[in-house]
């Protein structure tokens, strides 16, 4: 039997970032659902749509983790960073984003 001498490595396709970003902007919009939705009495100068910023900057915080955790499992499968290090890292990176993202959000209202 004859072996060829050059074999074709097939690469998968990258995985789409869309569902990284899509989990973590969701994981994201509940926790800070969780506060918003959560207040009874709004005082009357926080404004009536005082909602709206905190339930958009939060999850765009939580997409951004997303992202960061896509890139470090790319780096991850291809070889260039340990799998522990690269969970580890990304779930730092995602907490604290998250929490920068309520805090953003939050400020002037609930925050203060």
């Amino acid at each position: 039997m004859v072996q060829p001498q050059h074999q074709q490595t097939h690469l998968s396709p990258p995985d789409p970032l869309a569902p990284a970003m899509l989990l973590g902007a969701g994981f994201a919009f509940l926790a800070i659902s969780f506060f918003v939705f959560g207040v009874d009495n709004t005082p009357p100068e926080w404004g009536r749509s005082w909602m709206i910023r905190p339930l958009i900057i939060t999850p765009l915080a939580g997409a951004t983790g997303g992202a960061v955790y896509h890139f470090l499992d790319r780096l991850r499968a291809k070889g260039k960073i340990n799998g522990n290090l690269a969970l580890i890292l990304s779930l730092i990176i995602y907490v604290v984003g998250l929490w920068m993202g309520i805090v953003l959000g939050l400020a002037g209202t609930m925050w203060d």
